[in-house]
């Protein structure tokens, strides 16, 4: 199979897109988190989150855009950094990631277009081409970065979900507004 080149034409518009988010959904896998699995001697898998990202989405929330979680993995450790960074929408392992957007729009009100996903697989794919501002990481399989809005600079777990945040943010004019209490 040819790999798929990066659409340009189809990413020109991303921060026009991003301003119109109310809601930004995170895959966790290779998005939250670098996509590795460590397996411990009980056979539990820990991954590791990036303290940016963590920062990134409280900003985002205190902006005023909803988070979401969309995963088809199901992790407690999951569960505890949702809570930690107050993510109130949490789906976990389902596959058909389709379920989890119907209920997650029906719980927040909100349409696909005032949505933004970032994620990484094909299996990605159907929430990507649903919601307003698609989103992947330069490791994203290639048939995801050629129907991405836009691709992050930084890979997934290392500071990929503060780009997004950010940029959102800057989109909107929250920016300076949500950075101001740590130039005081």
């Amino acid at each position: 199979m040819n790999q798929p080149e990066v659409n340009s034409t189809y990413q020109l518009d991303h921060l026009r897109r991003a301003a119109a988010v109310k809601v930004m959904i995170f895959d966790v896998d290779g998005v939250l988190t670098d996509g590795s699995l460590t397996y411990g001697p009980d056979g539990e898998a820990t991954k590791t989150f990036n303290v940016l990202d963590g920062l990134g989405i409280q900003l985002l929330q205190k902006s005023g855009v909803a988070t979401a979680i969309i995963s088809a993995r199901q992790s407690p450790i999951v569960v505890r950094r949702a809570a930690d960074l107050g993510i109130m929408h949490v789906h976990q392992g389902i596959h058909d990631k389709r379920i989890a957007f119907a209920k997650l729009l029906e719980a927040t009100g909100v349409t696909a277009a005032q949505c933004g996903y970032i994620g990484d697989d094909v299996i990605d794919l159907p929430l990507l081409l649903q919601v307003g501002f698609a989103v992947t990481v330069p490791t994203g399989h290639p048939e995801v970065q050629y129907r991405a809005h836009y691709v992050t600079k930084a890979g997934g777990g290392r500071g990929a979900v503060r780009e997004v945040c950010d940029m959102v943010m800057r989109a909107q004019g929250t920016y300076e507004t949500a950075l101001a209490p740590y130039f005081a």
